[in-house]
């Protein structure tokens, strides 16, 4: 048997992984039109593409990094409730609700990323992350 919240945690995982492969498939083919050859590239960082790629390209790239981020957050609050076995009922909701607000994050920043509404999807997922952290603070301090 296994806690409900890890059913989010997956999901995450794999979004993640299907922004990964969006990436690849924009900006692989944005790379080779822009003259870049990834064989005599040396040192070169993924910041460097941002003068020359096109925006919306780097714009999947940035959301990929961005889940490499404050998610790892959520991972981790969500492995202790889990393990407390608190991972059922209403943190299974939260978490739910901060996986589909960063796949909303993610599909406004790699297709319209007005900054507004990607912020105001951003404060969400940070709300939920919040309210995950201290009921796992409460589980594991009460």
């Amino acid at each position: 048997m296994h806690s409900e919240i890890l059913k989010p945690m997956v999901a995450l995982i794999v979004w993640t992984l299907a922004m990964l492969l969006w990436m690849l498939v924009t900006r692989l083919p944005a790379m080779q039109a822009s003259g870049i050859d990834l064989g005599t590239l040396v040192g070169a960082k993924a910041a460097d593409a941002d003068g020359r790629l096109p925006p919306k390209v780097q714009w999947i790239a940035h959301n990929h990094n961005h889940l490499m981020e404050q998610p790892t957050i959520f991972y981790a609050v969500c492995t202790v409730i889990a393990l407390t076995g608190t991972g059922d009922g209403m943190n299974a909701w939260i978490a739910w609700a901060y996986v589909v607000l960063r796949i909303a994050h993610s599909v406004w920043q790699a297709t319209i990323n007005k900054v507004s509404v990607r912020f105001a999807l951003f404060l969400g997922a940070s709300l939920a992350l919040v309210a995950l952290t201290l009921h796992a603070a409460i589980a594991v301090f009460a």
